[in-house]
């Protein structure tokens, strides 16, 4: 029976005193946040005086500024982790305020023992936001340099932190030039955009040699909420990657329940068995109602839309190829049965607001009391490890 007092007990648990989750856990999604320095010091000097950089405003809050896009990029949720919630604030904090764990390896390390975290996935801050520049040279330009000062972060603790490069989908040939220099970096998978830079998007068989490369070199895809901006499809000038309601649907869950949509409909897995795809941070309780609208519409609709047959009916995709995380989905724990448990991912979202830090195993303890031990072991560390080919020190 549904119960509303589970639906955000991240919330409802002090840490004080509460039983915890006995157990190494590995996070498939924290992030860092980006440094003053992080873009101006290691971006190519063509780029160098437009490089992202921190600013404060007239009320003493910093933000980074990023030519090229309307809306400064605010700092006071990406670091607003352990903060009540009546306590966070978007906007009024300065970067000397944040967790220096977002920015300096040691600090983080202990940050990461207090709350069980043995090894995590980095994704970027300030870097999901420019995902959805309109300049697709700059954006590269940004990504290269935040890969250049990832690959410094993580050399501060090995085998604790694994870095995933970006690229900006700019054409097919740089984007697998960009690929092979994320290997060379000792990234563990590559971050994409929502949206390719393209004038075609990644279901086209000309995006086919990427989705080969990334094959050959072991890199599983991500891809992050807030990466897409809020109507994606716009930019083809259609409408079917979804609506301009439920904004924030767009930016989080929807986002990647589209990038999904096409993967599958587009035949890539069909093409690609061996492709893995991560559906980063837009949770998992909604999958298997997803898979099986995608089944209906495939077994009753296929012959009238045209749709041609598939090897697989679409799910077998979704349950193979498709890894999601989520941090307190407690939805997702409950359905793990209609779920493929190898593919789920569990993560704390350090540092971010949504974080689970530092109460996450008190957390756990509450959400997994129904999943056996290997389920546990698989979902809170094996799945990570194996999918990432993490080697934990």
């Amino acid at each position: 029976m549904y119960n509303p007092t589970m639906n955000d007990t991240s919330t409802q648990i002090s840490g004080e005193g509460a039983e915890k989750l006995e157990m190494k856990l590995v996070s498939a999604d924290s992030h860092i946040v980006e440094p003053p320095n992080c873009y101006s010091d290691y971006i190519d000097p063509a780029w160098r005086d437009r490089a992202p950089r921190i600013q404060r405003n007239d009320s003493g809050a910093d933000y980074f500024e990023v030519p090229g896009m309307p809306k400064k990029i605010t700092l006071g949720l990406t670091a607003a982790a352990g903060i009540r919630p009546d306590a966070l604030s978007f906007d009024q904090v300065t970067f000397d305020q944040l967790h220096r764990g977002g920015w300096d390896a040691k600090a983080r390390m202990a940050d990461q023992d207090r709350d069980g975290i043995v090894a995590e996935i980095i994704y970027p801050s300030v870097g999901m936001v420019l995902c959805n520049h309109p300049d697709a040279a700059y954006k590269a330009a940004c990504f290269k340099a935040y890969n250049r000062w990832l690959q410094e972060f993580v050399g501060g603790a090995p085998g604790r932190l694994f870095g995933l490069g970006q690229t900006a989908a700019t054409s097919v040939e740089e984007t697998i030039k960009d690929l092979q220099l994320i290997r060379e970096m000792g990234f563990v998978g590559v971050m994409l955009p929502g949206m390719p830079a393209t004038e075609f998007d990644y279901d086209d068989p000309r995006y086919d040699p990427v989705w080969q490369a990334c094959v050959d070199l072991k890199l599983p895809i991500c891809f992050h909420v807030l990466t897409g901006g809020s109507n994606p499809a716009a930019k083809f000038g259609v409408d079917t990657r979804g609506t301009k309601v439920a904004h924030s649907q767009h930016v989080t869950i929807r986002l990647n329940q589209d990038l999904v949509a096409l993967f599958i409909w587009g035949r890539i897995f069909e093409r690609f068995p061996d492709l893995k795809m991560v559906c980063t941070e837009a949770d998992a309780g909604w999958a298997p109602h997803f898979m099986y609208r995608m089944d209906h519409f495939y077994s009753r609709h296929r012959y009238w839309s045209k749709t041609e047959e598939m090897a697989q009916v679409p799910s077998a995709y979704f349950l193979n190829n498709i890894y999601l995380t989520f941090q307190d989905d407690w939805s997702a724990f409950r359905q793990v049965r209609d779920l493929n448990p190898r593919r789920l991912l569990w993560a704390n979202d350090f540092p971010h607001s949504d974080s689970t830090w530092p109460i996450s195993r008190e957390m756990l303890k509450v959400h997994t009391a129904e999943l056996t031990d290997q389920q546990k072991q698989w979902i809170l560390h094996d799945n990570t490890v194996e999918l990432f080919g993490l080697e934990i020190a």
